[in-house]
């Protein structure tokens, strides 16, 4: 019988390149540095994405019309120069209690300072001194309430110590309700045309006002007749009743 011998074995497939480099990073093989050094980059990579997200919600500004920026940059400008101004008066007070000879009695004096100061703001006491006059006619009953409200606050942020709408005192709790024509102050019916009575620094009080796209050029878009005079003395003399709060008390009792 002839004798049998085993068929040689197949020839293997010839590797390609692509089958190379698969097989070279499949499965990988990462050593701890190259590890690390994957972690730290995919966290530089979530701070970096974090801080253009933030850097783009923080440039909403960059819309803003120029009269918008410029009456923010005053509004900046005068609150700066407001807390400057408290911060020289706290100093002040300070010295004075330090220096005193007689420390009890110059800490009454302040108490009653302060007491009369919250009072004005309060709307619980009268005030006077320099300030302008508002005033807004609306013969075709078309100023809203939130417009009055808008020179409330624009006056506010200029410095203005003490409000008076006609015969309302306007106070930190003060609202305004009722439709166009038919305003009313805290519950109370107010009649036009509307006479601001501000006590504060004239110099910042009218400005604020009158820049562009500001509380005056508001309304006389709303065919409303505006008027605004410096005075050296105004007289805020409608008050408010003095509330005792139910539940608070001071925290040194």
């Amino acid at each position: 019988m002839p004798e049998l011998t085993p068929a040689p074995p197949p020839a293997a497939a010839p590797v390609t390149g692509r089958q190379r480099l698969l097989n070279s990073l499949w499965p990988p093989r990462l050593t701890r540095a190259q590890l690390t050094v994957a972690v730290l980059l995919c966290v530089l990579g979530l701070g970096l994405a974090i801080q253009v997200r933030s850097t783009s919600d923080n440039s909403a500004l960059r819309g803003a019309r120029q009269e918008d920026l410029v009456r923010i940059l005053d509004e900046l400008d005068n609150r700066t120069k407001r807390l400057e101004d408290e911060k020289r008066r706290l100093e002040n007070q300070r010295t004075e209690l330090e220096s005193s000879s007689n420390q009890a009695a110059e800490a009454r004096k302040q108490t009653a300072q302060k007491e009369q100061q919250l009072g004005i703001l309060a709307g619980t006491v009268g005030a006077q001194g320099p300030g302008i006059e508002l005033t807004v006619s609306d013969p075709k009953g078309l100023v809203e309430a939130d417009k009055l409200l808008d020179a409330i606050q624009e006056l506010r942020a200029a410095g203005a110590e003490a409000i008076q709408i006609n015969d309302v005192r306007v106070a930190a709790d003060t609202y305004f309700s009722g439709a166009a024509g038919r305003v009313e102050i805290d519950g109370k019916k107010v009649s036009q045309p509307y006479r601001f009575k501000v006590i504060g620094k004239p110099q910042d009080l009218e400005p604020a006002l009158n820049i562009p796209g500001g509380v005056v050029q508001t309304l006389e878009k709303e065919q409303a007749g505006v008027s605004v005079q410096r005075s050296e003395k105004i007289i805020v003399d409608a008050l408010r009743p003095a509330k005792r709060p139910d539940y608070a008390r001071s925290s040194s009792q």
